[in-house]
């Protein structure tokens, strides 16, 4: 058996998809599906359900995925350790967060911590998407996940492997261009009309925002109606198309907060309209390096800014 196997593996039955987990995994399609082939063999299970137009997990496939997803958080783990006894201590902090935390939140938060730590660490910051990031903290390859959550959403950091705090909260708002320069009305209103539906530029499903917005409209006895226009996993880019003018999207008001104060932006709908969210940290439940654990002590101790 092969550790890459177990890679393959997980990226399947993250996407779902051989093609998107063979893209992920650089490798051609035929390539990954002969490695899950021969993974299958070496367990004598079949791990996967190919008779469907999706790619699910059997049974025994659901059971395995957390006994690999461990193993490889375990080897990572020991790598990292081994790697810190062998420099002596260190202050290395490693971090994997979405891109727009990356951008707003993050900063300030550390900055704030940073004062109070006994130790000035050395932090490394990974920024992508929150598939992309919770393939990083499955990996064991950061320390901590800093993201967007909402309990509706489901995440692939599973309560059994992972803990959480809640550090901050946001809100994702509706946005528009407003009719003019000076009115504060905006050009795009929800909810629109079967007839003139509202032109979306919505978040990719990959996307952490994506997911939540897609979990809270399949639960809101609101009535929208949505013509999608455009769709990216980056909002700092979806905040670019709304100020260009091409459609309404939800967007984090902690990215936004200079352009609804100007009035460059304004709320396409109501309060009813906007979605509350929270800022989370999530960790592995194994033991990180000391520098991490005394870093989440930290927080652990600090509790939610209010």
């Amino acid at each position: 058996m092969e550790i890459n196997w177990l890679h393959d593996f997980i990226a399947v039955a993250t996407t779902r998809s051989f093609s998107r987990a063979a893209e992920q995994r650089n490798c051609s399609q035929p390539a990954l599906s002969r490695r899950i082939k021969a993974l299958e063999v070496w367990t004598g299970a079949p791990l996967l359900d190919r008779t469907t137009h999706s790619v699910n997990l059997t049974p025994a496939g659901e059971g395995f995925r957390e006994t690999a997803e461990d193993v490889l958080r375990r080897l990572s783990a020991g790598r990292l350790d081994a790697q810190e006894r062998a420099r002596g201590a260190s202050d290395v902090l490693k971090f994997a967060s979405t891109n727009a935390l990356s951008l707003t939140f993050f900063p300030d938060w550390l900055r704030g911590i940073e004062t109070k730590l006994s130790f000035v660490p050395n932090v490394q910051l990974v920024a992508n998407h929150m598939e992309a990031c919770e393939r990083i903290l499955l990996a064991g390859d950061a320390h901590f996940l800093l993201c967007h959550y909402h309990p509706a959403a489901a995440t692939a950091l599973a309560p059994s492997h992972f803990r959480s705090l809640h550090v901050g909260d946001d809100r994702l708002i509706p946005a528009s261009v407003p009719t003019s320069n000076r009115s504060r009305k905006p050009r795009f209103k929800l909810p629109g009309t079967q007839a003139a539906p509202v032109p979306f530029l919505s978040f990719r499903p990959e996307s952490g925002m994506g997911r939540i917005l897609e979990a809270v409209r399949a639960t809101s006895p609101l009535d929208v109606h949505l013509r999608p226009t455009f769709t990216s996993h980056l909002a700092k880019l979806l905040v670019t198309m709304v100020q260009d003018g091409r459609g309404m999207a939800w967007l984090p008001e902690s990215l936004i907060r200079d352009q609804l104060a100007s009035g460059e932006i304004v709320a396409a709908g109501g309060p009813e309209w906007y979605v509350p969210i929270e800022i989370h940290v999530f960790r592995p439940k194994l033991r990180l390096a000391k520098a991490a654990e005394a870093f989440w002590q930290h927080i652990e101790r600090s509790g939610r800014p209010g």
